[in-house]
């Protein structure tokens, strides 16, 4: 049951208790066994004990005994159309994956679009994300109205979402990767994109949608698009987001096209800052980070995929240190298969403790990544990403008393280093998504049959195509 507001215009209130309880706030305030009181779309009160005495309106309680109540996840990089073509290319490095998947991927549509945004946002929201943002830079001609596609998805199960219009405009032959028939001219990209902002984006509070300024990739864009689609995010008052420093091949690239490594291009191009954030960051020197330390600029840090592809590990103990925000990114399932985030705290921690030792990375530092360090990624810390007071009431509760985790004393440990715990419950501003691990917003079967449809479909197209 939502927490509406009750007759009178009073909001209608739902009370959490007898869980443990991470805040994530700036101390990390945890509770052994605590409640919060979430009052119409917001955090109310959170808190050791019971809940407060006397309490009006209040439509549900909820009993959490042996559970663990977070903030939701936060994902802060995704391509939600890779759903539909997960599993290829298994064994490549992402340049060689990259040549193999772009035909395909250059065949989508807006129906194609709508099934994967559906099948990538299920599976996320069924693990405990309530912030997904999404990088969709894909726009073959006469393929619809592809970001609005993902927007309706997104609309549609409840979901709090920050669509990026992405873009490329440098094809095969202009010296770039991706086939030409698959890229924009610079003009076009630029049009769209603030077609796209001003159509969809919302800068309020409480906004479920806020749009993005993407451009893919240094090997993919032209640097006339790097710099217009900074200025243009900076005019509109947007963030602006791409992929940095993935691959060495990326840094000999910018190094033999530009005469400098990918941090200083991107700097000579307006795209360092406390609006930027940029996914993956493997191959960085102490210079990049200390460059992305001193203007804000934000990581998307994607375990999973990066091993996928055999990128590298990123320095994220090292960034940490130096103060650059981090959050985690999924990134798109055709490297990413799980298409998971809750998967990303425990990854992240066995990745970096096997590069750097035991002391890399801890269990409380790994759920600050997913939850407080996404949202400051994403330019929402004051508003989701903790369990305070005055926040947008976006919390999971996680079961730990089952087989999986009932024998783990410390519930941040079980969360992280136990097995994906189920979701008893999910609020996104303050309304109900996941209830004892199902959706209650869409339908699962009918969200995997639509999107194997469409997968087929689109493999077929590619193979008569070529």
């Amino acid at each position: 049951m939502a927490a509406s507001p009750a007759p009178g215009g009073a909001p209608t209130r739902v009370v959490i208790e007898n869980c443990a309880v991470a805040t994530v706030d700036a101390h990390d305030t945890e509770y052994a066994s605590g409640h919060a009181v979430v009052a119409g779309n917001r955090i109310e009160s959170v808190g050791p004990g019971a809940a407060p005495e006397g309490l009006t309106n209040v439509v549900r309680r909820v009993d959490g005994t042996g559970h663990l109540l977070t903030p939701g996840l936060v994902n802060t990089h995704h391509h939600f159309y890779q759903w539909l073509t997960r599993g290829l290319a298994q064994d490549a490095n992402l340049f060689d994956w990259l040549v193999a998947l772009y035909p395909t991927w250059s065949r989508i549509d807006e129906d194609m679009v709508y099934a994967a945004a559906r099948g990538s946002l299920a599976m996320m929201v069924r693990g405990g994300v309530t912030t997904a943002m999404d990088h969709h830079y894909v726009f073959p001609r006469g393929a619809g109205d592809l970001l609005g596609a993902e927007i309706r998805a997104a609309r549609e199960m409840g979901v709090r979402f920050s669509p990026t219009r992405g873009s490329m405009d440098r094809g095969k032959s202009a010296g770039g990767l991706p086939p030409d028939f698959a890229v924009e001219t610079t003009e076009a990209a630029l049009l769209a994109t603030e077609e796209a902002i001003d159509t969809h984006h919302d800068a309020g509070f409480d906004s479920m949608l806020r749009v993005g300024v993407a451009p893919c990739s240094p090997f993919s864009v032209s640097t006339e698009l790097l710099r217009e689609a900074a200025a243009l995010a900076r005019r509109k008052g947007v963030r602006l987001h791409t992929h940095g420093s993935e691959t060495v091949e990326e840094e000999q690239f910018c190094k033999e096209l530009f005469g400098m490594g990918p941090t200083d291009y991107f700097e000579s191009t307006g795209w360092l800052g406390e609006d930027v954030w940029m996914a993956h960051c493997v191959h960085m020197n102490d210079t990049d980070i200390e460059a992305f330390a001193r203007t804000g600029t934000g990581v998307a840090h994607c375990p999973s995929s990066n091993a996928r592809l055999a990128a590298g590990t990123a320095r994220v103990p090292d960034m940490l240190k130096a103060g650059v925000p981090v959050g985690l990114g999924v990134d798109g399932t055709a490297s990413n298969e799980s298409g998971e985030l809750h998967t990303e705290l425990r990854n992240a921690l066995l990745v970096h403790r096997l590069a750097g030792g035991e002391g890399a990375l801890n269990v409380r530092q790994a759920l600050r990544l997913g939850t407080h360090g996404g949202a400051r990624v994403l330019g929402r810390a004051d508003e989701t990403g903790s369990l305070e007071p005055g926040k947008l009431a976006d919390l999971v509760l996680w079961k730990l008393d089952g087989l999986g985790h009932s024998t783990i004393a410390d519930p941040v440990a079980a969360l992280v280093l136990g097995a994906a715990a189920p979701v008893t419950l999910s609020l996104i501003n303050g309304k109900p998504v996941v209830e004892d691990g199902r959706l209650v917003t869409a339908d699962e079967d009918t969200i995997a049959r639509d999107a194997r449809r469409e997968a087929r479909r689109l493999a077929r197209i590619a193979r008569r195509l070529g």
